[in-house]
């Protein structure tokens, strides 16, 4: 199997000293993203099944979603006793056990909906990415699987919101740690990890790079500091970043490639006001035109033009949006299909084709978007034109408003507060960014050169 680091070891020793001794204690292990932890669970799991296959019992390992988590945990288990030497020792059951004598390890999905009850844990309790799973699910169904037994717990993951079943277990052991002076909580962030491996750290260096040290990835992933819910999105740097010093464009410029965002509004079609509300009483339909250039850590874009509309109703509004694209040619259109938009888009494709992304707003997405949009302002990835009209300064306006929520299940959201304004000039930023990572690049053509 391959050596555990230092900083595997430690929490592993204290993990199998509380196994071994039937104290029944409760541990939580926050590890930098791929810093081991897996690997950490892993192996434990492969002592504890060699432990006890004369004796028997269950260990329980919950995961957030069966698919791709359980599995994953189920394959590299099957793995490590295989390097142990036990292939054809060790057999499956029900395609989400995992037995060796009369000891078994039982995998199973913590989804809300998913039905785990009357399983019991008497070798071990464990928890993957536990700031993944509802407090309320595992104080229902799993918590009890260790009470008959007073079996270990252990919780693994990293920070997400500051009030995850993790971050909660992690603050009640270190008031117990206080208490009595035993570890219950350890804590490796992605500095500690480089120490004992330099490659690592030069990964992570770039991933800070890449994202931006206070981005909220990073900050969760590698800094081991929680999202910092309702916070401003953007500093001053940030939106100082967004300036360019570009002009604003009425239309394409020969040899430039463009994309473009659009975020449909939301509001009613019977009001027929087709101006723009600066005043921000309404929402309003956003296309961001952009100008793509290549970068070392993806495109960036050059916000040239905007387009607003308000109020029109589809039969209007899709033919003034067709205009836009054909004037523009834009190499891909990525549009908000949620809801109202789907059937306007659905018309912009049939003139446009593939051209045209329909994007739907369902959680996960919204939040690789927002990761997106996150990391191309803090990197000096996207720009805004440089003029006096009201669209750049509700644009930055906008972003200046914006606040970063952590969401269940590791979903970000990056939005204005309803009562301070709209935001569409982002989402259609987001979108137009989508749009962006999508362009490929040109490739160089020419023809070979005399022979010298």
């Amino acid at each position: 199997m391959p050596p555990l680091r230092p900083y595997q070891r430690e929490p592993l020793r204290a993990i199998w000293r509380s196994v071994r001794s039937g104290a029944g204690l409760t541990f939580s292990v926050m590890m930098a993203r791929q810093a081991g932890k897996n690997e950490l669970s892993a192996q434990l799991e492969v002592r504890l099944l060699l432990r006890f296959a004369p004796f028997g019992g269950d260990g329980i390992k919950a995961s957030p979603t069966f698919r791709p988590q359980t599995l994953n945990s189920l394959d590299r288990l099957r793995a490590r006793l295989d390097d142990a030497g036990l292939a054809g020792l060790w057999q499956a059951e029900r395609g989400y056990i995992v037995r060796v004598g009369r000891a078994r390890m039982v995998f199973l999905s913590a989804e809300p909906s998913a039905r785990v009850v009357g399983h019991t844990a008497s070798l071990i309790l464990e928890v993957d990415e536990a700031q993944d799973v509802l407090p309320e699910k595992f104080d229902k169904d799993f918590r009890p699987m260790a009470a008959s037994t007073n079996a270990t717990t252990v919780y693994y993951g990293t920070p997400w919101d500051g009030n995850s079943l993790l971050e909660q277990v992690k603050a009640r052991h270190l008031e117990l740690e206080r208490r009595d002076g035993i570890r219950r909580h350890f804590e490796y962030d992605w500095e500690t990890v480089a120490r004992y491996n330099p490659a690592y750290g030069r990964y992570v260096q770039a991933e800070r790079a890449r994202l931006g040290e206070t981005h909220p990835l990073f900050q969760t992933q590698y800094a081991l500091k929680p999202v910092v819910s309702l916070s401003r999105t953007f500093s001053p740097a940030d939106l100082r970043l967004l300036e360019g010093s570009h002009p604003r464009l009425p239309g394409p410029a020969a040899g430039e490639r463009y994309v473009a965002g659009l975020d449909l509004a939301g509001q009613s079609w019977a009001d027929a006001s087709a101006g723009w509300d600066p005043a921000g009483r309404r929402d309003s339909t956003v296309l961001t035109l952009g100008r793509v250039r290549p970068g070392s850590f993806g495109p960036t874009l050059e916000v040239v033009h905007h387009e607003v509309f308000t109020g029109l109703r589809p039969d209007v509004l899709v033919p003034r949006l067709a205009a836009v694209v054909r004037t523009w040619r834009p190499e891909i259109v990525a549009a908000d299909a949620t809801g109202l938009g789907q059937p306007v888009v659905g018309l912009l494709a049939a003139e446009f084709g593939r051209r045209v992304w329909p994007v739907v707003f369902t959680a996960a997405r919204k939040s690789e978007l927002a990761a997106g949009l996150i990391a191309a302002v803090k990197a000096g990835r996207l720009k805004v034109y440089a003029d006096a009209s009201a669209e750049r300064a509700e644009f930055l306006r906008e972003f200046a408003l914006a606040r970063t929520t952590a969401r269940p299940g590791g979903y970000l959201e990056v939005a204005v507060d309803p009562a301070e304004g709209h935001d569409d000039f982002i989402v259609s930023a987001a979108l137009a960014l989508e749009a962006a990572a999508g362009v490929r690049p040109r490739r160089a053509r020419g023809f070979p050169g005399p022979e010298l």
